[in-house]
């Protein structure tokens, strides 16, 4: 009998720590099972799955007192994802496998009692974070392996039962290193721009939101299409790079959503019900939470459509989103941090009977103003596009209007996005709609000559100090649309209209 360790990895949003676990299994004393170092329930009770676990695999466990303690002790520790590493640690420590293989290697995997190894959540981050410490060698479920296998510079081995584990620890076998075939996921089509009849301020709009990464409001009664054209904003977007994927990836991995294809086909796009809860917005449950629709959205886009009709609250809660990129979540157990860099597009209706025409609106004015209210000014603040849906004609339903396709628009977007990568490339930004606005007001600044409009609107309190900066973002995108190198008086212009306060 001996002290034995192994390692797993204990997951906070998305940021991963290492976890040391150590057996110490000795002889003499009533027979036992301690776990120390801030277990939830969840893993206290694993002492009972491993111990099924490890005798249904034709091991013994051992009679004597057996002392689990799970380091940084003062650090809580949650999930199921430990069976597998605590099973090898006791393991070792009765010395009936050898520890050789055990170190430098973290093990992931929830055990059944008949020994089964289960997939578990955050397979993605907890390696990224394992690898940060020093780990090159992994053992996960044989379900998580493709998933395991983007993490470059880390071994991964994969197991389907405990006794397959055992006999790879004491080299009598070999342990799976191929993820299994899986049917070829259909992607679908992106949804064409073209589809979208009329509209052509909108569709400008979308276009500059696409270009510059900026947030989006659509005011029109039902039917106009804010719905078709926020759906079309994903085929607008360029393809994620492969860090942007990893981050998808790790969050919907932590979400319990990375299944079949392992990277995501493209920016994601979410558009919860205006009945969610604010954890389901946001991010939340018991113990340490979960990530919530803006996180699920990160690198893509959050559509929020009858966003009047979305609680007061909830809308609220996206202020610190939309300003930070990322969501803190203080909990029992700690705070944990997701990330939420994403695309806003509102789409309301101008009041609560939505005629299809403003004649025939019953709404008295009021009442109008109290359901538009509802989008506060510190949030439509943070909204660099608003725009009103003309109403739908029979000449744009017969499509006499000229439409454009989302490969054409995709094309000039791409082109804006590459000048503004390369301006800021030396900053960490990649879009204008990610720059802070004092970096726009001195180390970019425009001259008087090209601000003077946006310079009236801030000495007549037109504007807050936070609606100038993004107005200044809009034109540099306005710019990089145009071929300009830098946004002149037409470009500012055009920003500041884009920010004209709806009321309904």
């Amino acid at each position: 009998m001996a002290l034995r360790r192994t390692y797993a990895v204990a997951l906070f949003g998305v940021d991963g720590v290492l976890v040391e676990i150590e057996a110490d299994v000795r002889t003499g004393g009533l027979p036992s099972v301690q776990l120390l170092g801030l277990p939830d329930t969840a893993l206290q009770e694993s002492k009972n799955r491993v111990r099924a676990a490890v005798r249904n695999s034709g091991e013994e466990w051992p009679k004597s007192c057996v002392t689990l303690a799970l380091s940084p002790a003062a650090l809580p520790k949650a999930g199921t994802s430990y069976d597998l590493a605590l099973a090898c640690a006791v393991l070792a420590g009765a010395e009936q496998v050898p520890p050789r293989r055990l170190e430098g290697a973290v093990l992931f995997g929830e055990l059944a009692l008949d020994g089964r190894i289960r997939q578990v959540r955050g397979l993605l981050p907890g390696l990224l974070a394992a690898r940060r410490e020093g780990i090159r060698r992994a053992v996960v479920p044989v379900e998580g392996l493709a998933e395991a296998r983007l993490v470059e510079g880390v071994e991964v081995l994969g197991a389907t039962r405990l006794d397959e584990v055992v006999r790879w620890l004491r080299g009598t076998a070999d342990l799976v290193t191929e993820p299994p075939e899986l049917a070829a996921p259909v992607r679908a089509e992106p949804e064409d721009l073209a589809d979208v009849l009329g509209q052509p301020e909108a569709r400008w709009a979308l276009e500059v939101a696409a270009a510059g990464g900026h947030h989006l409001l659509l005011v029109g009664p039902p039917g106009t299409g804010k719905t078709m054209l926020a759906r079309r904003l994903n085929g607008l977007l360029p393809e994620l790079s492969g860090q942007e994927e990893l981050e998808v990836a790790a969050v919907r991995s932590v979400a319990g959503e990375l299944t079949g294809a392992v990277l995501p086909e493209g920016p994601p796009f979410v558009a919860p019900h205006h009945s969610t809860s604010i954890p389901g917005l946001i991010g939340g449950g018991a113990g340490l939470a979960r990530p919530g629709a803006v996180s699920r959205a990160h690198r893509g886009t959050l559509f929020l459509d009858e966003a009047c009709e979305f609680g007061a609250r909830h809308l609220e809660a996206l202020r610190t989103a939309l300003e930070e990129g990322e969501v803190r979540l203080s909990r029992r157990d700690g705070t944990l941090r997701y990330p939420a860099r994403f695309q806003l597009v509102l789409a309301t209706n101008p009041c609560p009977c939505a005629p299809a025409r403003d004649v025939d609106c019953h709404c008295a004015p009021q009442v109008r103003r109290r359901y538009f209210g509802r989008l506060s000014g510190p949030l439509l603040d943070r909204v660099d596009l608003r725009v009103d849906m003309r109403p739908v004609t029979a000449t744009s339903m017969r499509g006499g209007d000229q439409v454009e396709a989302s490969a054409a628009v995709r094309e000039r977007v791409c082109r804006a996005r590459e000048c503004a990568a390369r301006r800021w490339a030396g900053h960490g930004w990649r879009t204008n709609g990610e720059v802070p606005g004092p970096v726009l007001r001195r180390e970019f600044a425009l001259p008087g000559a090209a601000t003077a409009l946006l310079d009236r609107g801030l000495d007549v309190g037109a504007l807050t100090a936070r609606g100038a900066d993004r107005c200044l973002r809009v034109a540099w995108t306005l710019a990089d649309l145009d071929g300009r190198e830098r946004p002149e008086a037409e470009h500012v212009a055009s920003a500041l209209a884009f920010r004209e306060r709806r009321v309904g």
